[in-house]
């Protein structure tokens, strides 16, 4: 059965099928130039925007990097650099949409490569959902300073409006400047039926209009990423320009205030700052030369956004003592207290620029990773439809604008940020191991741009990639977890049975199997196999008992399982009994599937949600 989750799609299959004419097939019209600018205008955003703040500054539970930051940008652009040699002759090899999990694929099997696809959710979908509440909140700030007041109502979410007014309440009525915003939202928004009206609005329509865009063309939407790059390079290199005249260089005394210590977490959280240059890897398939323009692409835009990085930073902590820059809006704030506010409001324009750029590229690649694993049959063939006239895959691009639109206008965006790093860097993981194995497996395949030195570069992608993984909190493994376990009962549930790679007798889902399976191994005839999950049942009750974290690991290992007997119990069953048909084995199962349905219902999801209870509770 093992082997079934492993199969692999074979590298000529899959272009294959990309190649096979019909309503599949995508328009080749990007190139190097094009490329380069998509990689740009998914780097540059909220991370050199924002993030560069609390790196330099440092937080309540983190070190600051102080002027050091500029090696947190050094350290990142190299770990950074390994996985990209390794995107980039996937990409030049495999010129596919799917990104990371085509590549996991044709190397690592079909369970590994619907995981990883599941898990570029949350790098592209849930990533632009943090994006899109930022970008609203740069963009009324941007009103705000021309004298158009946008109601706030309009542009938070209620959860925040509401922590907000919890805040101001606890802080005897003093509103920080954090604050300000969200609870202006409280205290000024209308009712209907007496239900309070908070909606951020901004953040859903500027996924609506992207969205528009992408549907309409590649090319259309690479102009006009294309135009929104120069414009925050420019604004950028502004910031550097003008910034460097106020430089004192007292301010990069001490260099490293809290030692390499807060340099490497500095790194740990600027890392966000590097997210979005494999994005460009999910347009490979509407590229006119990919095995020479992925690889400019993908290196080129990681060079030039480091380089632009490490001037900035650089020019920043030059400006202003650095304990002072840990704010939302650190570069405006650098010229605010200046009392350069013209220059401050250049800057937050260049920061709206930049995040409707990320937007767009981000809101282009998950569709893309969507529609591939539609063609492959591990999602229904309705998410593969192209469009006739624009030839963009367009219910899979709608769908996604559809969904981020409609959670970004009621998410909180500190929870929505935390699962975002930890989903990319396992995705760079995947890619890199990939390498490694291909390279054993089909060493004679042509390859028009080659990682160098493999396997040391992989490994040391895999290495620095898993080391800034464990700096992240156990509470964003533990999302993190549950959510691939969600991922794996769709995998089960259609997947699976729909692949183009099924070739054998599907023998359906097995209820009682799933809601009862050490009972239904003892009763079919797996003796050893039953009292050691019964055994297994005990150890994860006493695993529960240490804390929120042992709580969460036990469900997941036994969710897990469950879903593993579940979907191979009919088969085992097939064997065990010498059935000779499909409705004889259901016709027989039919007593297990009830008994297992009603003691699943009545008990076991009962017992799920109290444990999923007592979990949060342990963490408040």
């Amino acid at each position: 059965m093992l082997s079934h989750f492993l199969r692999t799609k074979n590298l000529d299959q899959i272009k294959h099928d990309a190649e096979a004419t019909g309503e599949t097939q995508l328009k080749r019209s990007l190139g190097a130039i094009d490329l380069l600018s998509l990689g740009i205008g998914a780097v540059i955003g909220t991370g050199i925007f924002a993030v560069i703040g609390t790196a330099v500054a440092g937080g309540p539970d983190h070190l600051g990097a102080g002027p050091g930051v500029s090696l947190s940008f050094i350290i990142t652009a190299v770990a950074c650099t390994f996985c990209a040699f390794c995107y980039a002759e996937f990409a030049a090899m495999v010129p596919i949409s799917g990104s990371a999990y085509t590549y996991s694929y044709a190397t690592l099997g079909e369970i590994v490569a619907w995981i990883i696809g599941w898990d570029l959710i949350i790098e592209y979908a849930i990533g632009n959902v943090a994006v899109a509440i930022g970008w609203a909140a740069y963009f009324h700030q941007l009103f705000d300073g021309i004298g158009l007041h946008i109601p706030a109502w309009l542009s938070v979410d209620y959860r925040s409006a509401h922590q907000a007014a919890e805040a101001v309440a606890a802080a005897g009525g003093q509103v920080s400047p954090a604050n300000a915003l969200n609870y202006e939202a409280w205290t000024s928004h209308p009712t209907l039926f007496g239900i309070p009206i908070i909606f951020n609005f901004l953040a859903a329509i500027i996924v609506g209009a992207v969205t528009w865009i992408l549907v309409i063309g590649i090319k259309e939407s690479a102009r006009l990423n294309n135009i929104m790059v120069v414009i925050k390079v420019v604004i950028l290199l502004f910031f550097i320009g003008v910034g460097a005249m106020y430089v004192k260089p007292e301010n990069w005394s001490p260099f490293m205030p809290n030692g390499f210590a807060g340099v490497w977490t500095g790194a740990s959280l600027i890392f966000f700052s590097f997210i979005g240059f494999d994005a460009i890897s999910t347009a490979a398939e509407e590229c006119k030369n990919p095995g020479r323009d992925m690889p400019i692409g993908i290196i080129g835009s990681l060079v030039i956004c480091t380089v632009i990085y490490i001037a900035t930073a650089a020019v920043l902590t030059g400006m202003q003592p650095w304990h002072t820059l840990g704010v939302a809006d650190p570069l405006a704030a650098a010229f605010a207290e200046l009392g350069m506010d013209w220059v401050a409001g250049i800057i937050s324009l260049g920061a709206v620029i930049s995040m409707t750029a990320v937007l767009l590229v981000f809101q282009l690649g998950q569709p893309r990773i969507f529609f591939a694993m539609s063609r492959d049959g591990l999602l229904p063939k309705y998410f593969s439809k192209v469009h006739p006239k624009y030839q963009t895959p367009h219910v899979t691009t709608i769908w996604t604008g559809v969904v981020v639109a409609a959670i970004a206008g009621v998410a909180n965006i500190n929870e929505i940020v935390e699962l975002t790093n930890i989903g990319t860097l396992f995705a760079f993981v995947l890619v890199c191991a990939g390498i490694i194995i291909l390279r054993i497996t089909d060493p004679e395949r042509h390859r028009v741009f080659k990682t160098p030195l493999v396997p040391i570069v992989p490994l040391l992608g895999i290495a620095m990639c898993i080391y800034l993984m464990l700096g992240l909190p156990w509470v964003t493994w533990v999302r993190f977890g549950l959510w691939l376990a969600i991922g794996l009962v769709f995998y089960f549930a259609y997947g699976f049975r729909k692949s183009r790679l099924q070739t054998k007798l599907d023998y359906g889902f097995n209820f009682g199997a799933f809601f009862l399976a050490p009972l239904w191994l003892l009763f079919h005839g797996r003796v050893g196999t039953g009292l050691l999950l019964i055994l297994l049942n005990i150890v994860l009750r006493i695993g529960g008992a240490l804390g929120a974290g042992g709580i969460f690991l036990s469900l997941l290992i036994q969710l897990c399982l469950m879903i593993y007997f579940g979907r191979v119990g009919n088969e085992i069953a097939w064997k065990k009994k010498g059935y000779t048909s499909i409705e004889e084995l259901k016709r027989k199962q039919k007593p297990w599937k009830i008994g297992g349905l009603i003691v699943g219902i009545l008990i076991v999801i009962p017992l799920i949600l109290l444990n999923l209870f007592a979990a949060v509770r342990l963490m408040q």
